[in-house]
């Protein structure tokens, strides 16, 4: 069954409901899905958190919107991966948004919520004027407990959708992987480029824009599925990714991944492609020569580096 089946046809039985937007399922929302999944096994309940499609901001505030980490197939995906049972994919519009907060938790009950996990920051309700409290007491009469989860520190720093947008954003790969808790991805379909690459000798498999939010500028060691793999091709691949404008050539901003030890078209194909290390920014080069040069010293820095990669984090790939 695909993601967005089992997203859309989740069931109103009894479960524990875990309420967010779960943009990027970062450390954070998979300690949400920890403490659902141990009340879920005391109780004998099923998991299924609830998330908002589209976002609620691009919806009430679109100039505001942020990009998101993680389109709403690939959401669903990594909440199941997380120990969910099913994802309950709710439709946001402004009349959704307009529903009162005692109204948003009789929508909570009439799909089978038992026991409910938010953060201590959750909000609900027309012009998010339910908070945590509300919330305990709205649900405290029909006999179901709210549990509030502490959020999760880094370093110090709280673990959030902005923390990992901002990393990403700035080139701190390895920070964001780390508020993650896994490899930051983007999934785009292979469409046909200038070539230069294989004129340089390292060909390389352009992706359309994904929508989601893009790393900064730079090379990076990547891991790669190829999503639409038939039984007889590797479904996963390692190379080395061009984030940017390639200023050698004045190009437009790209996604180009060049592919170890590949030998075949992807043409048409769907590509997830996770970024496990930032290797440099995006340079220009004096000449062809001295690019192709670089290139190859990038190629065997992605390589040491995937070596030493966290298998944790690329089991999510």
């Amino acid at each position: 069954m695909a993601a967005t089946d089992s997203a859309r046809r989740a069931s109103a039985g009894p479960a524990v409901i875990a309420p967010g937007n779960y943009d990027g399922v970062h450390a954070g929302h998979q300690r949400l899905l920890v403490r659902a999944r141990e009340l879920g096994a005391e109780r004998n309940l099923a998991v299924r958190p609830l998330i908002f499609d589209p976002h609620p901001a691009a919806v009430l505030a679109p100039d505001r919107a942020p990009t998101p980490l993680t389109g709403i197939v690939r959401r669903t995906e990594l909440l199941l991966g997380a120990g969910a049972d099913e994802v309950w994919v709710q439709p946001f519009d402004r009349a959704y948004a307009a529903q009162s907060p005692e109204q948003f938790v009789e929508r909570l009950f009439a799909a089978g919520a038992a026991a409910l996990v938010v953060g201590p920051d959750f909000r609900f309700g027309k012009g998010r004027t339910g908070d945590v409290a509300a919330l305990q007491a709205l649900c405290a009469p029909r006999g179901c407990a709210v549990h509030v989860e502490s959020p999760v520190l880094l370093d110090g720093e709280r673990v959030s959708s902005s923390a990992v947008r901002n990393a990403l954003l700035a080139g701190e790969l390895e920070h964001a992987n780390r508020l993650l808790d896994r490899v930051h991805d983007v999934e785009g379909t292979v469409v046909q480029g200038d070539q230069r690459g294989r004129t340089l000798g390292f060909p390389t498999a352009n992706l359309t824009t994904p929508g989601v939010l893009v790393p900064a500028d730079g090379v990076y060691a990547v891991r790669v599925r190829e999503l639409d793999a038939a039984p007889t091709r590797p479904g996963l691949l390692y190379g080395v990714a061009n984030v940017g404008v390639r200023p050698t050539f004045g190009a437009g901003r790209s996604i180009e991944v060049h592919l170890f030890d590949y030998d075949g078209s992807l043409y048409g194909r769907r590509l997830r492609v996770g970024f496990v290390a930032r290797i440099r920014p995006e340079r220009q080069f004096e000449s062809v020569a001295a690019l192709k040069e670089q290139i190859g010293s990038d190629c065997v820095s992605a390589r040491q580096r995937l070596s030493e990669a966290s298998q944790e984090w690329l089991k999510w790939i």
